[in-house]
């Protein structure tokens, strides 16, 4: 879960994680929670009790996610550009070209950092047992050289790689000094670099 506190004092949750009381203690005192963001149709699993718990909230998801969960009543649909909302602070797009899923990229202009969920996964090699590291390694997720999981990596030559080049021409327009990752070690330099190597599987055989 990643929290941006906007200059108004609103809260802006990415892919909210269990709500516990000391949570949401935590959060009363940074601020008012105002739009809960929901980045592809996984991280979904907890939105429903936040809902709940911050009825005035906005709730915002992929448009795969929107038609999963028809449960739930979507403020709006996460399109290529900003919600009127944050978009001062925030910008964002769609990483399309995948059959199997979209996930909706974000960038924080005030501290140029980039928000992800899945899209990169980069773990700790100590995170995982001898097996596990090994494929971990085989997958492509193991820090200091995290990517896109091999499976979802895959299925773009089921899609539409171009597709897929211009989403990352997108984000590399963005001034990015940071990367938050949903799984495994952020990333505090050298970020263009690690992009660059990350989408290699990309623009290498595009």
């Amino acid at each position: 879960m990643t929290i941006i506190r906007l200059p108004d004092n609103k809260l802006w949750i990415h892919s909210p994680i269990r709500l516990t009381p000391s949570l949401q203690q935590a959060l009363k005192e940074l601020g008012d929670i105002c739009y809960l963001i929901a980045p592809n149709k996984l991280h979904h699993l907890f939105l429903t009790d936040w809902i709940s718990t911050y009825p005035k909230a906005l709730i915002f998801g992929t448009p795969e996610l929107c038609k999963k969960r028809d449960d739930i009543s979507f403020t709006a649909e996460l399109k290529d550009t900003p919600e009127e909302y944050w978009q001062q602070d925030i910008d964002q797009t769609i990483f399309h070209g995948s059959p199997a899923m979209e996930e909706a990229v974000f960038y924080h202009k005030p501290s140029k950092t980039l928000i992800v969920t899945d899209l990169i996964e980069n773990f700790d090699p100590d995170h995982f047992g001898r097996w596990q590291r090994a494929i971990a390694r085989f997958t492509g997720v193991l820090a200091p050289h995290g990517k896109m999981p091999a499976d979802w990596r895959l299925s773009f030559s089921f899609g539409s790689k171009k597709q897929a080049q211009q989403s990352l021409d997108q984000i590399l327009k963005w001034d990015i000094n940071t990367i938050i990752l949903a799984h495994g070690e952020c990333i505090f330099q050298d970020a263009r670099s690690f992009l660059d190597e990350s989408f290699k599987w990309l623009t290498e055989h595009h």
